[in-house]
């Protein structure tokens, strides 16, 4: 069974640190690009950063994550993992892991709140 399950999310402050992981079963993920992706209160999904199978390229989408946020992954434990640093109010959102183009079922995410 395809199974994309996010965790690591919680409240953290300004200028801290969170990693995200998403564990993936049901489908090789070692042959697959895997993407991060959030969803912020009253907005759209959007994309976040992305890697490709075999980890040799990162694509950060946003703007507004390149320098702070990284993607990598673990293809023998099928994990795909998100390191935020220097958090921002605005990085809170409910973040979620698929392929680039979404074409796996969502997962539930994981919500990650910055605030002081």
């Amino acid at each position: 069974q395809l199974q994309l399950v996010e965790s690591g999310g919680g409240l953290v402050q300004p200028g801290g640190s969170m990693t995200l992981s998403c564990s993936a079963s049901g489908f090789p993920f070692a042959k697959y690009a895997m993407a991060w992706f959030r969803q912020a209160p009253g907005k759209e999904r959007e994309g976040v950063s992305c890697i490709n199978a075999n980890s040799r390229a990162t694509t950060n989408y946003a703007d507004s994550v390149k320098g702070r946020f990284t993607i990598s992954r673990d293809n023998d434990k099928n994990i795909l993992y998100l390191q935020m640093n220097s958090l921002k109010p605005e990085d809170t959102a409910v973040y979620y892991c698929n392929t680039p183009w979404s074409t796996l079922d969502w997962g539930q995410g994981t919500a990650v709140t910055v605030s002081s």
